[in-house]
């Protein structure tokens, strides 16, 4: 016979409920798989639905136009021509809208690929996008160390396009320009960020900075749709990161992102 003590009726008891909690937690995971198997196959409908059923109403909106112009019998007052000039400019802007709706989407769907990656070139490379601004302006660039790091690289490049254009875009009101890169180590980590001497915002409506479509600037002052730092919070995030960002009105703004060092 085989004597089982207090000591081991515990341990036997313990390695039941072990057993029970892993069972747990395989079901959880596999119950959030599935959830996130359906969301994705959600947003890949909702991304053919946008890309084809709401853009063909557009397009047939802007056919039909030209068509009339085309087609005319007699010729349109000013009046006129200024009113299909400006359904035809709503369509276009409709259309951006639409199709910055749909690439912000995908970003869920899109696979990190992890590569070394140099952020003082892929920064080079960003102010080389807006080479004509910068040669037409006063824009002082500085540059501070920005260490390598490691991500998706398509996906980091869209994150600094994004925030150099923000920086000249915000900056374009001001005599002369400043715009400032670099970065410092912070909790295992990088933070980088970018700054500048432009329009700036109140810091009161800092949380809905990084939302979709959030505009703290008339379109008329500034243009643009206003996706563009949802996309960065959203790469960023992905990655391990986060994104924030310091401001008052008139005086600038910076803007950081994190990312882990591994």
């Amino acid at each position: 016979m085989v004597f089982i003590g207090p000591k081991n009726i515990r341990f036997h008891f313990r390695a039941i409920e072990n057993v029970r909690l892993y069972q747990e937690l395989e079901k959880r995971v596999a119950l959030r798989t599935t959830q996130l198997e359906t969301v994705n196959k959600e947003l890949e409908a909702f991304s053919y639905s946008v890309s084809h059923d709401l853009q063909a109403p557009l397009r047939h909106i802007n056919g039909f136009i030209r068509l009339f112009l085309e087609n005319r019998t007699s010729p349109l007052t000013e009046e006129e021509l200024g009113y299909l000039s400006v359904v035809s400019n709503s369509v276009g802007e409709m259309q951006k809208l639409i199709q910055a709706l749909l690439s912000f989407s995908k970003l869920n769907l899109t696979e990190i690929r992890k590569i070394p990656i140099d952020m003082g070139q892929l920064v080079q490379l960003g102010f080389q996008l807006f080479e004509e601004d910068i040669k037409t302006r006063s824009i002082e660039i500085k540059k501070g160390f920005l260490p390598k790091t490691t991500g998706d690289y398509p996906l980091i490049r869209q994150v600094w396009a994004n925030l150099i254009s923000n920086a000249i875009k915000y900056t374009s009101k001001k005599e002369k320009a400043v715009i400032e890169v670099g970065s410092y180590s912070q909790d295992q980590g990088t933070v980088y960020f970018i700054k500048d001497n432009g329009a700036g915002f109140d810091m009161k409506y800092a949380d809905n900075l990084f939302g979709v479509f959030k505009r703290f600037h008339k379109p008329t002052d500034f243009e643009g749709i206003g996706i563009g730092l949802a996309t960065v919070n959203r790469i960023i995030t992905r990655h391990g990161g986060r994104c924030w960002a310091e401001a008052e009105p008139d005086k600038g703004a910076t803007f950081y992102f994190s990312l882990p060092d591994k």
